[in-house]
């Protein structure tokens, strides 16, 4: 049997300490939530564009100096994660934008195993790309 991983780190940097303890309560609520007894109706607390990507939420959030706050895993959690940053800066930077890479691995040899892509989030929009699909792409245009 095989490990598959999704990996990424990204360093958000808020404005004031006051954003970072946000990110960093809002994180912890949300990563609680997702372990709910699906009975449960989901805290109110949660922003509602958050709600949809709780099942993803696999990656941790952690205060790093200077107001900045690191958002890491080894288990995925793309779609969660940029829905975080995409509310982040929603919130407190609505013209700034956050860019990221992910990367793909395998514990054991597998061809579609391997690969990674990129983000790009802005308040307005997120942008992903990934290598299969654009190896793909690349091949639908030199037939």
């Amino acid at each position: 049997m095989a490990d598959y991983f999704t990996s990424f780190r990204v360093a958000i940097p808020p404005k004031h300490s006051t954003q970072q303890q946000y990110a960093l309560d809002l994180a912890g609520k949300a990563a609680a939530a997702c372990f709910r007894d699906e009975e449960m109706p989901a805290p109110a607390d949660i922003p509602p564009e958050l709600l949809d990507v709780l099942e993803d939420w696999h990656f941790e959030t952690e205060k790093d100096g200077n107001h900045s706050i690191w958002l890491h895993s080894q288990n995925g959690g793309i779609d969660a994660v940029c829905a975080f940053i995409q509310h982040l800066l929603t919130r407190f930077n609505p013209e700034g934008r956050v860019e990221f890479e992910w990367s793909n691995d395998c514990s054991r040899p597998r061809v579609d195993a391997y690969g990674g892509g990129a983000a790009l989030v802005t308040a307005q929009e997120i942008k992903t790309m990934n290598t299969c699909e654009w190896l793909r792409q690349q091949a639908e245009s030199h037939v």
